[in-house]
């Protein structure tokens, strides 16, 4: 397997640094509001990078992490009356509803930055021991040339970047031994939340925060290190200089990183107007048209969101659900009995599409490769597979679509719908259950029903229900 390092600019042969074992940090969203499909994007393709590793064999470790302190969710409880917390805490909640509507599937570790305090605390003493950081009026701020590889991530020049006048900061600039220098810690303003620490009753920097969550949950090294092309400088660049220096050891092996998002070949932006929540996009799509448009183009690649490509987006899934429907009919009614020595070479045959499908997410994730791949599958089942089959032959083809579709978070079998008469039956068998003082089986039926989205409301006239 082969993936792109930012960092040396070229692909290299992926090693883990424990055999059979790949540990991955992925940087989160900051919890303000609802996520937009710019957030969406690493999602989508690094859980899609981490079903593979699995797919491959490997015991992931998979953390992502929520900013659930800073700037924009104080101004937004201010504007609110409400707590950061309550902000941070209701945004997490709806997070990850469009995630499982995503089917992004849950981190090992989802760890929020206000519950690590004191990890990074403990951190920055050490950069402070070591010299690498220092304090000016409850201010604590990284000596940046002190780290003499600052740059190698990014491909930046701290020279360059001194005389075109860029800051890591936009305050304090006359405190600071050097105008590239950073935050690690900085003092309260007056109604927001803080931490007391040896420095001052304030609360952490943005870049500290990832070093210590990604240090507490996976070590001191770490295999990869993810996120959008956005984050390379200053995020990722800042957190290689603070956990190298404070830690000693290469931070992390391999970096990845996804392209931009553009809306209609310009940049999304709330100015412009294109600017969408996936909540809103979930309002006239089956979220799973997203992810597969998501996965269409090579994650590395800037692409491009329009409402043109959303719907061949909707008509190729539908074309592959289509086809496992297919497969299910003729399963029904195809001839019962052991695979034929034929239809053993026709399996054969199958895997080959496996391999090509293997080929190209060895190659980088290629997933628009991949996708290729299953569509050819798809197109070999509708033109090759039929009731003449033996059903056990058929239900190898599906399960294969369906098999490598899961590897991409992509749902191909659509989930069948209860009919009137069954729900009727399920809450006769509920009330009996109840009657009989089975109460976790009633319990049982309930949560069966509401994952069919099915509603049941207990009245004086008796049980009714409705469809979410």
């Amino acid at each position: 397997m082969r993936v792109y390092n930012t960092q040396s600019k070229r692909k290299e042969e992926f090693v883990p640094i424990v055999p059979g074992k790949v540990s991955m940090y992925v940087c989160g969203p900051t919890v303000y509001n609802f996520i937009h499909i710019g957030n969406a994007r690493p999602m989508i393709v690094f859980d899609t990078v981490r079903r593979y590793m699995e797919h491959k064999g490997y015991e992931v470790n998979f953390v992502s992490n929520f900013t659930d302190v800073d700037d924009k969710i104080i101004a937004k409880a201010n504007e609110e009356g409400v707590t950061a917390q309550e902000i941070s805490e209701r945004y997490i909640a709806e997070c990850k509803k469009d995630m499982e509507s995503m089917n992004v599937k849950p981190a090992t570790t989802h760890p929020l930055a206000t519950q690590e305090i004191s990890g990074m605390i403990e951190m920055i003493s050490t950069l402070m021991e070591k010299g690498y950081a220092y304090n000016v009026d409850g201010t604590v701020y990284f000596r940046t040339r002190k780290f003499k590889e600052y740059g190698k991530l990014s491909h930046k020049n701290l020279d360059d970047l001194r005389s075109g006048n860029r800051s890591l900061l936009v305050t304090g600039e006359e405190q600071k031994e050097d105008p590239l220098d950073f935050v690690l810690w900085k003092p309260k303003k007056e109604g927001e939340p803080y931490w007391e620490s040896p420095w001052s009753d304030g609360r952490p920097g943005w870049h500290i925060e990832c070093s210590v969550m990604s240090k507490k949950y996976l070590g001191e090294e770490i295999d990869i290190h993810a996120g959008g092309e956005d984050l390379i400088f200053p995020h990722h660049e800042n957190e290689i200089a603070q956990s190298e220096c404070c830690n000693g050891k290469v931070f992390a092996h391999y970096w990845l990183h996804n392209g931009f998002l553009n809306i209609d070949n310009r940049k999304m932006s709330k100015s412009l107007g294109n600017f969408f929540t996936v909540r809103e996009i979930a309002e006239k799509y089956d979220l799973q048209v997203l992810r597969f448009f998501m996965l269409s183009a090579h994650y590395r690649s800037p692409l491009n969101f329009s409402a043109e490509l959303m719907e061949s987006s909707k008509n190729a899934l539908e074309r592959i659900r289509n086809a496992v429907s297919n497969l299910k009919y003729v399963q029904d009614a195809a001839v019962q009995g052991e695979i034929t020595d034929a239809e053993r070479a026709e399996l054969a045959k199958v895997m080959e599409f496996e391999n090509s499908f293997d080929e190209a997410m060895d190659d980088d994730f290629n997933t628009a490769d991949a996708i290729a791949a299953i569509f050819d599958l798809v197109k070999y089942a509708n033109s090759n597979v039929n009731a003449e089959n033996t059903a056990a032959f058929v239900s190898a083809v599906r399960d294969e679509i369906i098999k490598l579709c899961d590897i991409m978070g992509i749902i191909a079998e659509e989930k069948e719908e209860l009919l009137d008469a069954e729900i009727e039956q399920l809450i006769a068998e509920r009330q009996a259950a109840r009657k009989a003082k089975n109460f976790a089986r009633a319990d049982e039926i309930r949560s069966q029903l509401l994952e069919q989205g099915i509603t049941l409301l207990d009245t004086r006239e008796g049980v009714k229900w409705k469809r979410a």
